[in-house]
């Protein structure tokens, strides 16, 4: 039985893949792990497919010619080696590691995740201290959204509540201290899971467009009796959230799709009447401050005028809502 299976879903990022891979393989040689690596193509154009079979032969590549997703990538793996099928006869690793391919291992990272889990029986998951590429902190674990972090995210409320508890955010001395702490869920950029929690409560939910399905997945798993950390001795570079590129409407319309999913698959009606207050007015306060905004292009305007109107009508979508609580 393999100590510890990597998955890597890809999409057009081959320069960085391959450094993930590299310092992937490396912290493998260096922990003595019995492990594997495997990357989901999802459908790149870039040669990202080529290069891994070309530089790295010894990961095991699945080439998909449709883009599935994070979920569906991952779960393209996860089914391969054996996970979430009883009749499959092979040995299934004891951890999986869901890493993102913008991504750099750290000496020791894999170690340390895979050593803590083993260790620690009520442990399910277990996610890692995160860094920008200019080593400067990230926050990589949270506790689950609530009405709060909706509030703050979208009211006009005090911006000294954006890194505090209160928007489930976890103290710095806590990832500081070196000493594991319980959390909410990781960030899914590098969450390693127990093979138990997941033949426990199955595979990631595909029925999440984009986001929110690391978030998913650790409720469900946490609810189902287990626990998440963080291990702050695990550090891995993540350079994902660095650029502040332009919103793309259909990129932020999937989240808020994906968040009304998790609200309504988690949580009671009260708390979702609040959010959808929440979430309306926070929307039509945006709109409000875009419409004067100099800096957009008129095209750019109605482009996010139009998305706040979307995710508006959306979060007023109870059958949708009651959709999504019975897939629960």
């Amino acid at each position: 039985m393999p100590d510890l299976a990597i998955v890597i879903v890809s999409w057009n990022v081959r320069e960085l893949l391959a450094d993930c891979l590299r310092s992937s393989e490396a912290d493998l040689a260096r922990s003595q792990l019995d492990g594997e690596i495997w990357v989901v193509d999802n459908a790149s154009h870039d040669g990202s497919a080529a290069m891994v079979r070309q530089d790295f032969p010894n990961v095991k590549l699945i080439a998909s010619e449709q883009n599935l997703g994070f979920a569906g990538g991952n779960n393209a793996a996860l089914r391969a080696m054996g996970l979430g099928r009883s009749d499959h006869p092979s040995p299934k690793p004891a951890i999986v590691l869901l890493l993102n391919p913008d991504t750099l291992i750290h000496p020791g990272a894999l170690a340390a995740l895979v050593d803590f889990l083993q260790q620690t029986p009520q442990a399910g998951i277990a996610g890692a201290k995160l860094v920008y590429g200019d080593g400067s902190f990230q926050h990589g674990a949270f506790a689950f959204p609530g009405l709060w972090q909706l509030a703050i995210e979208l009211l006009p409320l005090p911006g000294r509540l954006v890194e505090s508890r209160w928007n489930g955010r976890y103290s710095r001395s806590l990832y500081e201290s070196q000493r594991p702490f319980l959390i909410g869920h990781p960030l899914g950029a590098a969450m390693a899971v127990k093979r138990a929690a997941i033949e426990a409560v199955g595979l990631l939910d595909e029925g999440y467009h984009m986001y929110v399905e690391e978030v998913d997945w650790s409720k469900r798993i946490t609810a189902a009796g287990w626990q998440a950390y963080c291990v702050p001795a695990a550090v891995i570079t993540h350079w994902g959230g660095q650029s502040t590129g332009q919103i793309k409407t259909s990129s932020f319309v999937n989240l808020w799709r994906s968040r009304y999913r998790f609200y309504c698959k988690h949580y009671g009606s009260l708390k979702i009447w609040l959010a959808r207050q929440i979430v309306r007015l926070g929307m039509q306060r945006q709109a409000k401050a875009d419409q004067q905004a100099a800096r957009l292009s008129p095209t750019e305007r109605d482009e996010r005028l139009a998305g706040y109107n979307q995710v508006i009508d959306l979060w007023q979508e109870r059958e949708l809502c009651q959709k999504s609580s019975q897939s629960s």
